[in-house]
């Protein structure tokens, strides 16, 4: 199968079947293929905008069958935002920066946050205002060492970098709710957190949105995978004021309720690591799927797919 954006009528798709009583049948349809790892994903102006970690390349796709590289990111591109006046934001991981991306596709520094983290630079979330909410590993995951907590680092417009947040277990997807909430996937701490964002930009209030069970209580990677119940990945926002959490560890997407309520569960049979509501109507959920997510398994092949499912409620916040 091409790279190319897969139309609704396409008639290569995946059908899965929910147990009985689960939500109906849904089909998944393969939207992207032949990536490394996929993350990150974001509708903006009619397109899916989407990182592929090992090829350093920022994605878009339209519906009209075309996918075109935005941008290539040497240091591995990450989260992705855009500022009010259309600008892309885009994270480079490896060397702890958030590039700004002109009319012209140009790259340049809209940030460095060296001296403000402790680990690679993860996913990311852009407010109204643009001002850019940054989470990063806080250690060297691929490279064995013990889990430890670590920051929110938030970018304001022209370019200064404070710590947002802190004691936070690997920050991971982020979405905005409608009146200024900041929700944060702790993936390591099995849960949804939330802040109130201030007119200036501080995060306050903080707060559990949803625990999915009691976080692992160890500092072995290996052993925290085990435990975990969810693996809370990439996030989005839906008009009814619900969470689709992207699984990262038991291939599937869930629709979550504030207080930890699953409202709806969507297996993809393989891997999910981030996910995204889009389309004309916002009633597409995208999802980056993958086998694994260890890079020495993702790097050397190219696996990774963007999937789509129809859901009911429509897309609302950001990203």
């Amino acid at each position: 199968m091409s790279k190319a954006f897969r139309t609704a009528d396409d008639d290569a798709r995946n059908e899965v079947t929910m147990e009985e009583g689960q939500p109906t049948a849904r089909e998944l349809r393969v939207v992207l293929d032949g990536y490394s790892y996929l993350e990150c994903p974001r509708w903006h102006d009619g397109r899916l905008w989407v990182s592929d970690f090992y090829t350093n390349k920022v994605v878009a796709a339209d519906s009209r069958g075309g996918a075109e590289v935005v941008a290539e990111v040497p240091n591995q591109p990450s989260g992705l935002g855009f500022l009010p006046d259309g600008r892309a934001l885009i994270v480079s991981m490896r060397d702890h920066r958030v590039l700004v991306r002109d009319a012209a596709g140009a790259l340049s520094e809209h940030a460095d946050l060296s001296g403000a983290v402790s680990g690679m630079l993860n996913d990311m979330v852009v407010d109204e205002q643009g001002r850019a909410y940054v989470g990063n590993f806080g250690f060297d995951l691929m490279g064995g060492e013990p889990l430890r907590h670590t920051t929110i680092t938030r970018v304001d417009t022209d370019g200064t970098v404070t710590t947002a947040a802190d004691d936070l277990g690997f920050p991971n997807g982020m979405v905005i709710l409608p009146g200024g909430v900041l929700v944060v996937a702790e993936t390591f701490a099995a849960r949804l957190t939330a802040f109130d964002i201030g007119e200036d930009g501080e995060l306050s209030n903080r707060r559990v949105w949803a625990q999915f069970g009691e976080p692992p209580g160890t500092e072995d990677v290996g052993e925290a995978v085990e435990l975990l119940q969810v693996g809370p990945d990439g996030i989005c926002a839906d008009a009814d004021g619900a969470i689709w959490v992207a699984d990262a560890l038991h291939q599937r997407v869930m629709r979550v309720a504030e207080g930890g309520e699953i409202l709806d569960e969507i297996p993809a049979g393989t891997g999910v690591f981030a996910c995204m509501l889009g389309g004309d109507d916002g009633r597409t959920l995208y999802l980056c799927a993958a086998p694994s997510f260890p890079e020495h398994e993702r790097r050397p092949v190219r696996e990774a797919q963007l999937l789509a499912v129809r859901v009911e409620v429509p897309h609302a916040g950001l990203p």
